[in-house]
C-alpha cells in the first residue's frame, strides 16, 4: 500500500512539473500591429523568417505597403489604388494578415472614394503619416477623411513619434472632432507620451469619453524599458487604459524580436501583457 501511494505521488508530481515546464516553455502569441511589408510576399517571407527565428508565436499582422522609399504622396491616386490591391490580394491568400492601406488626404474626393473601394473589399485599417506624405493634420481635409472612415467602420492609424511639433495635441482635437471613428495612434508619443496622461481627466467631461482613441506601443517601449521613465511609462499606459494598447514592432526598422524583448521587461501583469500581445487588436479589428 506504501509502495502504491508512493508511485501515485510520484506520478502527481511529474504531472504537475510537466504542466509548469510546458507553461513556461509555450511560446506568447503575438499580434504585431505595425509591420511594414514593402516588397510584398518576399517581405512577409522574411518578417516570418524571422519571427519564428524569435520563438514566437505569431497570432496575426498588421502590414501596410509604404514606409521608406515607398511613399504615398498626393496626387498618384492611381498608384496607390494600384499598391492597395497588391496587399489586399496578399492579405487574401494569407489569414493572418490584416491589409492595412493608405490614400492622401490631400487627394481631396479621390481619397473618399478610394477608402470606400477598400472597406467594400474588406479593408478594416486605414493608414496615414503627416510626417512622410506631408500633410497637416489639421487640415479639413484630413477631417473629412478620417469622419468618412468611421462611416465605413475603417480603423485610423496615425503616426503619433511626435516628430512634428505640437502631434500630440493635433492628434488629440483630430479624435475629438471625430468621435465615431476609432484611432490608434501609433508610438503613443514617442519620448512625449506622458501627454496622453491628459486622457484621465478629459474623460471626466460630460460627453467626452475620447473612448475613439487606441494607441500602439512600438518604438517608444524600447525606450521605456530597464530605463528612468518606465514608471511613468506604465503609469501611462494604465491610464490611458491597458484595453486601448497594442503591440507593434515597426518592422523591418524594429524587429518583433526585440520589441517583445523590451516589451516582457516591462513591469506589468501577465492579464495585462496578454491583451496588449494580442487580446486588444483581436477584439479591435474583429480577428
Amino acid at each position: 500500500m506504501n509502495r502504491a501511494l508512493a508511485i501515485l505521488f510520484l506520478l502527481f508530481s511529474y504531472v504537475a512539473v510537466a504542466e509548469e515546464v510546458n507553461e513556461a516553455s509555450a511560446k506568447p502569441a503575438v499580434f504585431d500591429i505595425h509591420v511594414h511589408l514593402r516588397e510584398g510576399e518576399a517581405s512577409l517571407r522574411e518578417y516570418k523568417a524571422d519571427v519564428a527565428s524569435a520563438d514566437i508565436e505569431l497570432a496575426g499582422l498588421g502590414a501596410m505597403w509604404f514606409g521608406g522609399s515607398h511613399q504615398a504622396l498626393a496626387g498618384k491616386p492611381e498608384d496607390v489604388r494600384k499598391r492597395n490591391d497588391a496587399l489586399i490580394a496578399l492579405a487574401k491568400k494569407h489569414s493572418e494578415v490584416l491589409a492595412i492601406a493608405t490614400v492622401h488626404p490631400y487627394d481631396g474626393q479621390a481619397a473618399l472614394d478610394e477608402l470606400a473601394r477598400i472597406a467594400a473589399h474588406g479593408v478594416k485599417v486605414l493608414k496615414i503619416h503627416a510626417h512622410t506624405q506631408k500633410f497637416d493634420v489639421t487640415d479639413p481635409r484630413v477631417l473629412a477623411l478620417v469622419r468618412k472612415a468611421g462611416e465605413l467602420g475603417v480603423v485610423v492609424l496615425m503616426d503619433n513619434a511626435n516628430i512634428l511639433p505640437g502631434d500630440s495635441e493635433n492628434l488629440f482635437n483630430l479624435a475629438a472632432q471625430a468621435p465615431k471613428t476609432k484611432f490608434v495612434f501609433a508610438h503613443i508619443g514617442g519620448s512625449n507620451f506622458r501627454f496622453w496622461n491628459i486622457l484621465v481627466l478629459a474623460r471626466t467631461a460630460d460627453g467626452f469619453g475620447m473612448d475613439n482613441v487606441y494607441f500602439d506601443i512600438s518604438g517608444t517601449v524600447l525606450l521605456a524599458a530597464d530605463s528612468p521613465i518606465e514608471e511613468e511609462f506604465i503609469w501611462t499606459l494604465r491610464n490611458v487604459g491597458i484595453d486601448k494598447v497594442i503591440l507593434g514592432s515597426d518592422y523591418p526598422q524594429i524587429s518583433l524580436a526585440r520589441t517583445m524583448a523590451a516589451f516582457e521587461k516591462i513591469d506589468l501583469t501577465e492579464e495585462e501583457k496578454t491583451k496588449i500581445r494580442e487580446g486588444n487588436a483581436r477584439r479591435l479589428f474583429g480577428r
